[in-house]
C-alpha cells in the first residue's frame, strides 16, 4: 500500500464514505485547520515538561482526530457516520471537561493584561496553537454559516480549548 495514490493531482480529494470533492471545499478547509491545531497541540505536548498536561493534550488531540472524521463527513453522511462512529464524537461531556480544565487553571494564574509571546518555547508554542484554534474555531462558525450541519459541541469545544491553550502558555 502507498500513501501516494495520485487521485488529489487533479486538486480534488474524498470525504468519509467517498464522497470527491475539491480540495477548497469548505470542509476540507475546515477539518484542515483542525489537523493543524493537531500539529501545533503536538509541538505543545513536546515541549511542555508537565506530565499531566502531556497526558491532557495527547488526549485532546484524540479528540481533535474525531472532530476532523466528522467535519470530513458530508451533511448527506452525517448520519451514516453517527450510527458507526457517533460513540467516538465530541461529545457535551468533553466540553464541560475543557471548561472545568479552565476553572481549575483560572486559579493558578493572575490575569495582568496581554503579553508578548515567546518568554519560554513552551508558552510560544501554546500561543501558537491557541492563535490556530482560533483559526479552526472561525472556520467551524463559516462553515456552520454557509449552511452546512456543524454540531454546537464542536464549536464549543474550540472554544473551551483556545481559553485553555491561554492559560497554559500561561503557566509555560
Amino acid at each position: 500500500m502507498t500513501i501516494s495514490t495520485k487521485r488529489g493531482d487533479d486538486g480534488s480529494t474524498s470525504l468519509l464514505f467517498g464522497k470527491r470533492v475539491s480540495k477548497t471545499h469548505p470542509r476540507v478547509m475546515t477539518y484542515g485547520r483542525v489537523d493543524e491545531l493537531s500539529s501545533a497541540l503536538g509541538l505543545c505536548r513536546a515541549h511542555c515538561s508537565d506530565t499531566a498536561t502531556k497526558a491532557q493534550i495527547l488526549e485532546i488531540q484524540k479528540q481533535l482526530i474525531q472532530m476532523m472524521a466528522e467535519l470530513a463527513t458530508d451533511d448527506a453522511d452525517q448520519p451514516r457516520y453517527h450510527e458507526k462512529h457517533g460513540a467516538n464524537a465530541v461529545q457535551p461531556e468533553a466540553v464541560a471537561a475543557l471548561g472545568a480544565l479552565v476553572i481549575e487553571k483560572e486559579k493558578g494564574i493572575r490575569f495582568e493584561g496581554w503579553t508578548y509571546a515567546g518568554e519560554t518555547v513552551a508558552e510560544a508554542f501554546f500561543d501558537q496553537a491557541r492563535t490556530t484554534c482560533r483559526r479552526a474555531e472561525r472556520g467551524l462558525v463559516a462553515l456552520k454559516e454557509s449552511g452546512a450541519t456543524v454540531r454546537p459541541e464542536l464549536i464549543q469545544y474550540l472554544n473551551r480549548l483556545a481559553d485553555l491553550l491561554w492559560l497554559w502558555a500561561k503557566e509555560n
